[in-house]
């Protein structure tokens, strides 16, 4: 996983930020938008929010007159999946191993404790 990719870990870290990129998966919005739909946050606590996420390359902004519009950057997200996978597969390869190690008693169940 690169450097960015901790940015992107810590970005995520934060529960009001996952809110807010849920709200962003419907589509894109405007700041008092998001503060709408993110229940106990202002919109000036969503925009610092949205910095620490456009940052971390979660998400995008455009403007549009006066307005700043964001969604979502769907380019990390095969880094984290891509992550998650590999930490998933390791650990799957892991506990095949362990199950064909394994001694059986006579019913073909694991005797293994733990």
């Amino acid at each position: 996983m690169t450097p960015q990719g901790g940015v992107v870990f810590e970005a995520l870290a934060d529960p009001t930020r996952r809110e807010i990129l849920l709200a962003l998966a419907d589509g894109e919005l405007a700041v008092g938008d998001i503060a709408d739909r993110v229940q106990g946050v202002g919109r000036t606590t969503v925009s610092s929010h949205l910095r620490v996420l456009r940052m971390a390359g979660l998400v995008t902004e455009r403007r549009e007159g006066r307005f700043r519009l964001y969604s979502i950057d769907p380019t990390p997200a095969s880094q984290l999946v891509g992550f998650v996978a590999q930490v998933y597969r390791d650990s799957l390869d892991e506990l095949r191993s362990d199950a064909r190690v394994a001694p059986r008693n006579a019913k073909g169940r694991s005797t293994a404790t733990g």
